[in-house]
């Protein structure tokens, strides 16, 4: 499956999602499953938004975006991450209002059925969508992984508040387990927002994939040192900049070949990698 066609399974997964918790939510008068259709709504805009820029993200360089489009991946899930900021302020406005003026809560049994059946929809969505995120090191697949993972936290949160409702008959307990959501969705978003400004910020590759590159050079013996190892993300590709020295008798051609063959090893060891080599001539002595 293409990278590009990844978002519209949860685009399709999320419409259905919205139209059910909807139409359960206002037969029930339940603000915690109309809140999880506000959820749900903002995970169905986040999805679209990722579509559309993982699309752009994958358009070639040109003119105007020498270094490719890869930016639009991370500016997407830090948008996404908004999307949810605003879908807990939604649920917790709706929550208390629900407090101050309760309504009764009716057909427990369908809302916790409907509840259920989105809480597995979303598990497996989710698992769909954070393995081709891993394979990828898409952003913007991981946020909408990550609000569809959130989504199965709170869908099940709501069906055990609807099962304690029919047992206590308590009502409050629907608006106060609707605010617990929003507790688990902001900590979500926050989470995603770090992330994504990591990468908009050019915040070096993680400590595993340097040591990763440093082992690579460290298999080629021309190499006396390097300096001056650079590194970022941008969307899915990694940017990797490194001065390497060389003895200063060595050819211009053994010196092209040599940073050929490093640039493929690092490609082999983290795909997709732009690799930019520079190449200076060694300060040790000749004996």
């Amino acid at each position: 499956m293409k990278k590009t066609h990844v978002p519209i399974i949860s685009i399709t997964s999320n419409s259905l999602l919205v139209l059910f918790k909807i139409i359960a939510g206002v037969v029930m008068g339940s603000v915690a499953v109309i809140s999880e259709a506000i959820h749900s709504g903002i995970d169905l805009l986040a999805s679209a938004v990722a579509f559309i820029s993982i699309r752009k993200a994958e358009e070639p360089a040109d003119q105007h975006h020498p270094f490719g489009h890869g930016k639009f991946e991370n500016i997407s899930g830090f948008f996404e991450a908004i999307l949810i900021f605003v879908a807990a302020g939604i649920i917790i406005y709706q929550a208390v209002k629900k407090l101050l003026y309760p309504v009764m809560v009716e057909k427990l049994d369908w809302g916790i059925g409907v509840m259920l059946v989105a809480t597995l929809v979303n598990i497996i969505v989710s698992r769909i969508l954070f393995r081709f995120a891993k394979s990828t090191g898409s952003i913007a697949i991981e946020a909408d992984a990550m609000h569809l993972w959130v989504d199965v936290f709170t869908s099940g949160g709501v069906v055990i508040g609807l099962v304690l409702i029919r047992i206590t008959h308590w009502e409050p307990l629907d608006p106060v387990i609707a605010i617990l959501v929003a507790g688990l969705i902001l900590k979500a978003a926050f989470d995603l927002t770090l992330k994504s400004l990591d990468d908009l910020a050019d915040h070096k590759l993680p400590d595993s994939e340097i040591q990763l590159i440093q082992s690579v050079i460290g298999k080629y013996p021309e190499i006396d040192s390097y300096h001056k190892l650079r590194t970022r993300k941008s969307g899915s590709q990694r940017e990797i900049d490194i001065h390497i020295q060389v003895d200063r008798e060595t050819s211009l051609a053994a010196s092209h070949d040599l940073c050929f063959h490093l640039e493929n090893a690092i490609k082999a060891e983290l795909p997709g990698a732009y690799v930019t080599i520079h190449v200076e001539p060694s300060k040790k002595e000749k004996v």
